[in-house]
């Protein structure tokens, strides 16, 4: 069955005069062109969508409602629920609560405002009337589901069925679909609507076929409108919280053909240099789709010894969802996309950088292009110096540059290559890496002994323990910090976290420079690699406790700290055999780290022990976990790293259901705390299932 009514092209907004900053996209000379889908076909014959709809339906079947969409916001800022985003765009949607009998879909919820902002309560509620007796006609819903790459309601009336389906064709739009049936000839006056939240900064108008909402003390404009091939969508009626569209003439259901209607949002952030190109409905949806089905298809192979199969592939899968829910597009001072924390913590609208080099590695499995993109972004605002910031927004002002992350960026671009083999991407980023390794010994080694510190460029402490990412470990609760330059100061400790990633990044970058020929560096890599192991299996291993430890600059002393960074040798391989088994040993104390969920970050016998409230003192952190198990199985001690990694998985409370990842777990009882939808925990989770 051919739909009748269909949609043929689309216009930009008319924003006024503007240029897209194409060179300001691309900071290194590498042609990175992201998954922004040419957009949705929505309606050639439903027999045209067979071969790619027959794969993506298995799919769709096994992997729907991952996480309950459903939710309604109570007030503006409510980042209470799950929000569905796609294709890095910066407006989401979500299911109505499931009591909710009414059409359309709850939003949309505008990232790029400050913090996030709910402009919209439902889009797309319809109003159907029979042309010819002008009898409304009342639909009852019999399905609301997600499934990846859409949210979907049905609904059926009297002699009607209706399907509505929301998807992102690209980065600017959104799509709302309406498909009505019939099973006899009749005639429908259309219309939908779209219920505005109400807020002080929000001003609407219509503008032509469109509707605009402004947002005051911003260049944002969000632009709704209907269409349909052969119609003319029209605003005819508007008020403070409410707007309507109508086609000019009524649907003609011929009891065979279905109609088919769209509702379209299109979101730019700044109307003086942006114009989002226009929607090519021929193969948009078949794009979506076949984008989809690639992404799920790598989770398909997704296991843990003693885990069901199905489970391993809802978890992986779920992963997939939550990281690219958290996809970003390039807006404003965020020259590349990459991938929010979580879009449900309201402090987490940018990108960090070692949550950047952790996306990576999981984007490169099913969505490199992403990946690719991820690092470029946090390279942009690489600093003279080498130095890369902590974190970046869409206002540069906002950056963080008193402190760096770990250095993961060797890690991140060697998987990314071992995904792809892209090795002219890595020969555009090498020297960027290079210059970022390089920085940490220039201007965090107060003693220049060839062992770092973490630290800052205004001399506070808690920019240093920021640098870390644990931000209030225990092992910093008496650091001082010391003066190194104008520009750079150390904590007083060497931290053997940050020289154990030090040795990986320079085994990394040997690998690098050797699949690109350069044989000196690579030489040069792998003897700086071998010096600094001799340092740190001398000096910040403590034999009596059978674990690494930073140390005291002062004295040499050992900082008497049970946490995650004494086991993070292991997984750089920078340990000796001996003092591996001797670190899994202690990994395997019910006392310290064999909690319920494994790997808590504070020894579950220290007096400090509070994972509920300690944030880094002894709540689970994936990103730490999945270093311990991988360290294990490095050192080849396989049934203690499957063990405490299905206990991780199992433990997680909800993790095998529809229980968003968490940003951290309680090693007692398995709860999730903290940010939901926390994308490294997601990143993590998909690596110990892949692995």
């Amino acid at each position: 069955m051919k739909p009748r009514a269909f949609i043929t092209s689309t216009e930009a907004m008319d924003a006024g005069p503007v240029t897209i900053k194409k060179a300001m996209r691309l900071t290194i000379a590498v042609c990175v062109k992201l998954v922004r889908p040419v957009l949705i076909c929505l309606l050639s014959a439903p027999v045209l969508f067979q071969p790619v709809w027959a794969e993506s339906q298995q799919q769709s079947d096994e992997f729907r409602d991952l996480l309950n969409y459903h939710g309604a916001p109570g007030s503006s800022n409510d980042h209470s629920f799950n929000i569905f985003f796609d294709a890095g765009a910066w407006h989401g949607y979500s299911l109505p609560p499931e009591s909710e009998a009414g059409s359309g879909f709850v939003g949309p919820f505008v990232h790029s405002l400050g913090k996030g902002q709910w402009v919209g309560n439902i889009t797309g509620r319809l109003k159907l009337r029979d042309a010819e007796t002008q009898h409304d006609l009342l639909l009852t819903a019999t399905s609301s589901f997600a499934a990846p790459g859409y949210l979907r309601r049905t609904f059926k009336g009297d002699e009607l069925t209706v399907e509505q389906t929301l998807y992102f064709p690209d980065s600017w739009h959104s799509v709302l679909r309406t498909e009505l049936s019939s099973n006899r000839s009749t005639h429908i006056a259309f219309a939908s609507g779209a219920q505005m939240f109400r807020a002080a900064n929000v001003k609407g108008a219509a503008v032509g076929d469109h509707y605009n909402q402004k947002f005051s003390g911003t260049r944002s404009v969000l632009s709704t409108r209907l269409v349909a091939d052969g119609f003319t969508g029209k605003v005819i009626e508007t008020s403070p919280a409410d707007v309507l569209f109508a086609l000019d003439r009524p649907l003609v259901l011929d009891g065979v053909h279905p109609a088919v209607v769209v509702l379209e949002q299109t979101l730019v952030t700044d109307t003086t240099i942006e114009r989002p190109p226009a929607i090519n409905y021929t193969n948009a949806w078949n794009d979506n789709r076949a984008r989809w089905t690639g992404y799920m298809a790598a989770m398909t192979k997704s296991h843990l010894a003693g885990l069901p199969d199905p489970d391993a592939r809802h978890v992986a899968a779920k992963a997939v969802v939550t990281l690219l829910g958290n996809w970003r597009a390039a807006r404003g001072d965020l020259l590349h996309d990459g991938v929010v924390p979580s879009y449900s913590d309201v402090n987490y609208n940018g990108f960090w950088a070692w949550d950047s080099w952790k996306h990576v590695v999981a984007l490169a499995r099913f969505a490199p292009e992403l990946a690719r993109s991820q690092m470029l972004a946090m390279f942009d605002y690489q600093t003279d110096s080498g130095m890369v910031p902590d974190c970046i927004f869409m206002q540069k002002a906002d950056n963080n540059n008193r402190d760096s992350k770990p250095p993961l960026a060797g890690w991140a671009a060697l998987k990314l290559f071992q995904a792809t083999g892209d090795r002219e991407f890595l020969a555009a980023i090498y020297d960027r890496l290079q210059r970022y390794h390089r920085w940490w010994s220039l201007e965090r080694d107060h003693d220049h002994n060839g062992l770092a510190e973490y630290g800052s460029t205004d001399g506070t402490l808690i920019a240093a323990a920021w640098e870390s990412g644990m931000d209030n470990a225990v092992r910093f609760d008496d650091t001082a910090m010391l003066k190194n330059s104008s520009t750079a100061w150390s904590a007083d400790q060497e931290s053997v976290d940050l020289n154990a990633y030090l040795y990986d990044e320079k085994r990394d970058l040997a690998e690098i420079a050797g699949i690109l020929g350069k044989d000196a560096d690579r030489l040069q890599w792998q003897a700086e690699a071998e010096k600094l192991k001799v340092l740190i299996q001398k000096n910040m291993f403590d034999a009596d406790s059978g674990y690494f430890f930073d140390r005291k600059l002062k004295d040499g002393s050992a900082l008497h700290v049970f946490g995650p960074e004494g086991w993070l040798p292991l997984w750089a391989g920078v340990a000796s055999n001996e003092q591996a088994l001797r670190v899994a040993a202690v990994l395997n104390d019910t006392k310290k780290f064999a909690t319920r969920m494994p790997f808590p970050t504070l020894a579950a016998d220290d007096a400090r022990f509070s994972p509920v409230t300690g944030y880094w003192r002894g709540s689970v952190w994936i990103d730490q976990a999945y270093f311990a198990i991988a360290g294990l199985h490095r050192y080849g001690l396989d049934q203690q790293a499957n063990a405490m990694a299905l206990k991780l998985v199992l433990n997680a409370q909800g993790l095998t259901a529809q229980t968003p990842f968490h940003e951290v777990y309680d090693p007692l009882t398995g709860t999730g705390m903290h940010a939901p939808n926390f994308s490294w925990s997601a990143a993590h989770f998909l690596m110990l299932l892949s692995e």
